[in-house]
């Protein structure tokens, strides 16, 4: 599946733009802050329903306009057409229609285009904070597995009904207040929703973590030629034993969790057990990379993830967009060259740059010219 045409109305900076798209690589080259990065982030959008920039949609949509429109138009290898088209409000739910029909939900449309996204922010991914390494994994399982975009958010809605509880419970608790009794009643039926909801998830993302291990390990040597172990260790907030990995084995050691931390979780009026308490420990040898890897030993492990997340998704059946946002930029002659060897034989790259001298020749194709609000081809 690739994308062949984009359409955007108050998207970003766009009031409105179309572009026509095909297989191969396409290069969008112009100035920083003309809007580059606007359309791949768009065709990111259609298949992620996020941002790899902010965390919210109310900045997706143009200043003063009540709300944005995404138009992807996609083709499989079977030469079928389809069109996926978002409205994103900032004030109300977002709402999608496929082949110009609505669907129930927005999420619907996940699976339907693929992508794999390197950007400068991916460095985060070995330098930042444990989100950014479980955003990666829930962000690859939804790609994947479009149907646990649901589990997600089930499990954030339970996760701030049940933070909310434990708040006024602790508040309670520490002002003498009546009604403790009830609500530590009302605490173990969201225990419940906890341990159901997130035990799923969390044995989706152990299972994940499995066959990328082998992938990262091999993208990482490709990029680095050689130079380090690339690894990857799951860090659970209940801390599992080996050969734990059902989802009722995991039910199980999360529900033990819970009742153990409950009093900690009364004290400080928050949830302490979950998925949303882990990490990914990304390590090079017997060291983890996050404060003793190398700049450039960082940004190669940042490109095997993505390059890893690639292959899985091939392994799947059907080959994922590439969307290389500004990344060459950053990267030594070495990374450079070598990761636009590796992405070169992809079905669709979309390739984002400052100056055409930034897009290696390995990369060459159409070429997008970008500045002040037009997208002209060169």
């Amino acid at each position: 599946m690739f994308v062949t045409a984009l359409g955007l109305v108050d998207f970003r900076s766009y009031q409105q733009v179309e572009v026509q798209l095909q297989a191969g690589v396409t290069a969008f080259v112009g100035p920083n802050g003309q809007g580059k990065t606007n359309l791949v982030e768009a065709i990111h959008y259609t298949a992620t329903l996020g941002s790899h920039r902010v965390a919210n949609d109310a900045p997706l949509v143009r200043a003063g306009a009540p709300r944005a429109i995404v138009r992807t138009e996609l083709r499989s290898d079977q030469e079928r057409d389809l069109i996926v088209e978002l409205e994103i409000n900032p004030r109300r739910a977002n709402r999608a229609r496929v082949n110009r029909s609505p669907v129930p939900r927005p999420r619907e449309v996940l699976g339907l285009l693929r992508t794999v996204l390197f950007a400068p922010e991916d460095l985060a991914l070995v330098k930042g904070d444990p989100s950014e390494r479980r955003r990666f994994l829930d962000e690859l399982l939804t790609l994947r597995t479009p149907r646990l975009a649901g589990v997600r958010q089930d499990y954030d809605r339970v996760l701030k009904q049940r933070n909310s509880l434990l708040k006024s419970a602790s508040i309670a608790r520490r002002q003498n207040r009546s009604g403790g009794e009830a609500q530590l009643r009302t605490l173990e039926v969201w225990d419940d929703h906890l341990v159901r909801v997130g035990s799923e998830l969390l044995a989706a993302r152990l299972e994940l973590l499995e066959s990328l291990r082998p992938l990262v390990s091999g993208s990482y040597d490709a990029v680095a030629r050689g130079k380090g172990d690339a690894r990857l260790e799951y860090k659970s907030s209940v801390g599992l034993e080996p050969g734990v990995a059902s989802r009722e084995q995991l039910a199980e050691v999360l529900k033990a969790a819970v009742i153990e931390r409950r009093p900690d979780e009364l004290d400080r009026g928050v949830s302490l057990v979950g998925p949303h308490r882990d990490d990914v420990v990304l390590g090079l040898g017997d060291l983890p990379a996050k404060g003793y890897a190398s700049h450039g030993e960082s940004w190669s492990f940042a490109l095997a993830l993505r390059l890893a997340s690639y292959e899985l998704l091939r392994t799947d059946g059907g080959e994922p967009v590439l969307i290389l946002d500004d990344v060459f930029a950053e990267l030594d002659t070495s990374r450079r060259d070598r990761l636009a060897e590796l992405v070169a034989p992809a079905e669709q790259v979309l390739v984002t740059a400052a100056v055409g001298a930034d897009v290696p020749a390995e990369l060459s194709g159409v070429r997008f010219d970008v500045g002040e609000g037009t997208v002209r081809r060169a």
